[in-house]
């Protein structure tokens, strides 16, 4: 009895799904022409979105930061980030500690007041934003206040 119905498990399985060929079927299969989709195009960007403190955010946290860049001779750091769509994601505000051997910079986000009954899609835009140090940065280490 088991025999019985593994074989006829097996000639069910390799019969199912294979379609008949044209030689087996009698008749010639049409040919179909390839589906092509239309390929999506997006506008690349000239680098990250400059970005100014609200100062009225709700909800707000730490975010961390992946670059940061002195400019202007080492009186202004230029940090970058990856964050969300705004009016859902927007730079709160900038903390910056500065002692004799390290400059503390900390970015706060959160959402815009004006968001609350917003839809948000969900991707990431990188933003970079500019603070004023009171001193030149020298040989001091800048380092990520979120981590």
């Amino acid at each position: 009895m088991t025999a019985t119905a593994l074989a006829g498990c097996l000639v069910l399985a390799t019969s199912c799904g294979a379609a008949p060929t044209a030689e087996r079927a009698g008749s010639p299969v049409p040919q179909q022409p390839p589906v092509v989709a239309n390929p999506v195009t997006t506008t690349p960007t000239k680098g990250p979105e400059p970005t100014k403190p609200t100062g009225n955010a709700i909800n707000v946290h730490k975010v961390r930061w992946t670059k940061a860049k002195p400019v202007s001779k080492g009186r202004k750091i230029q940090l970058t980030w990856w964050s969300g769509v705004a009016p859902c994601t927007v730079l709160d505000r900038v903390k910056v500690r500065e002692t004799a051997k390290r400059v503390t910079i900390t970015l706060y986000e959160g959402t815009a007041p004006k968001a609350r009954n917003v839809s948000c899609i969900m991707i990431a835009i990188e933003k970079t934003t500019t603070v004023k140090l009171k001193s030149p940065i020298g040989k001091r280490k800048i380092v990520d206040g979120a981590k």
